[in-house]
């Protein structure tokens, strides 16, 4: 697809091993604070529970903190979990975010609980875990709350949520299958489409066009809209490139195993002893991972914008030294001609 790339951030805080995870948190203020500089668009933050190699688990405080030390970007969740929470305190606490930060609030909404079963059923204690089938519904009430539009038959019609900021945040839908894109397009909602996650995405390019045929203008949203979240690494040189995605493809790994272990060093990754059925699996998880030289990684992002034609890409990027992972949106910023 043809046109200059809109670029965005979804950081994870991941913590590396030996660290601490205020450390990870601390990092992704700075990154957020230096993306901005670069020209990145939306900065979004992951919320994650149980899984020690990342830190993010309350996406809505760090909006708060991230907010506060920027100035132009948009700043966002990749995404809340919605299926643990209620659609008012949601509501009620994105209404604070958008009051303090007028016109710079994305409310990202996921169908996935981003953990285990066991810790699904932790967050949702003493209550049962909610039936997934009831989404579209939270999804429908944590709207009608932001734009104060509830049905009077409602059962909660009566209550507001607030306080009640001039701007409404832009809500999303995040997804990697057709169920969400179906959602945001029968919601009249932009969608996101998680590339990155390396699961299924033979099936990405069918999942957006569902998307775009089936949508549904509204009152937030007049045509689709469209952004890729991609996992890149970029280096000066493709070998320096390859050397630092090892400790990402080992964290991976270790992800897939059950293995709970923050990212691991270059030196550790690659001295790792790799079976070959693990072997075989980082080649099939690099294969929609975009790494290498700062052309390699231009080239490779056009391809995928031209495959789901469209021009809004968000970059998620792992890997052991914070410095490293500052470069590397520094040199895509650097190639794609973003303008800070």
């Amino acid at each position: 697809m043809g046109g200059k790339l809109t670029l965005s951030v979804v950081d994870q805080s991941p913590v590396r091993q030996g660290g601490t995870a205020a450390d990870a948190l601390r990092e992704t203020i700075a990154l957020a604070v230096a993306t901005e500089k670069l020209g990145y668009k939306r900065f979004w933050v992951a919320e994650h529970h149980n899984l020690p190699g990342f830190a993010g688990t309350t996406p809505e405080i760090m909006i708060g903190q991230i907010a506060a030390r920027t100035s132009t970007i948009r700043v966002g969740s990749g995404g809340v979990m919605l299926s643990h929470y209620s659609a008012l305190k949601v509501a009620e606490t994105f209404r604070v975010l958008e009051s303090l930060y007028p016109g710079r609030i994305d409310l990202g909404i996921g169908r996935a609980p981003g953990s285990d079963p066991r810790t699904t059923a932790a967050l949702a204690y003493p209550g049962g875990v909610r039936d997934i089938n009831y989404f579209p519904e939270q999804v429908d009430d944590v709207i009608a709350y932001l734009a104060d539009t509830l049905d009077p038959a409602h059962p909660f019609a009566e209550v507001h949520a607030g306080p009640t900021p001039t701007t409404m945040p832009e809500v999303w839908l995040l997804g990697s299958g057709f169920d969400s894109a179906y959602l945001a397009a029968q919601r009249g909602l932009p969608f996101s489409y998680a590339h990155f996650f390396g699961i299924g995405v033979e099936h990405g390019p069918a999942i957006v066009d569902s998307y775009r045929n089936q949508f549904r203008p509204s009152t937030f949203l007049s045509e689709s809209k469209v952004n890729i979240a991609v996992q890149v690494l970029c280096a000066e040189t493709e070998e320096e490139a390859k050397r630092l995605a090892a400790s990402r493809n080992l964290v991976r790994l270790r992800i897939v195993l059950g293995r709970r272990s923050g990212v691991p060093s270059v030196e550790e990754a690659l001295a790792y002893p790799y079976t070959p059925q693990e072997r075989a699996f980082i080649v099939e998880h690099n294969r929609t991972m975009v790494d290498g030289n700062p052309q390699q990684v231009k080239e490779k992002l056009e391809a995928i914008a031209n495959l789901y034609q469209t021009t809004d890409l968000s970059v998620v990027t792992i890997c052991y030294d914070f410095v490293a992972r500052v470069r590397s949106y520094e040199l895509v910023a650097e190639v794609c001609g973003l303008k800070g």
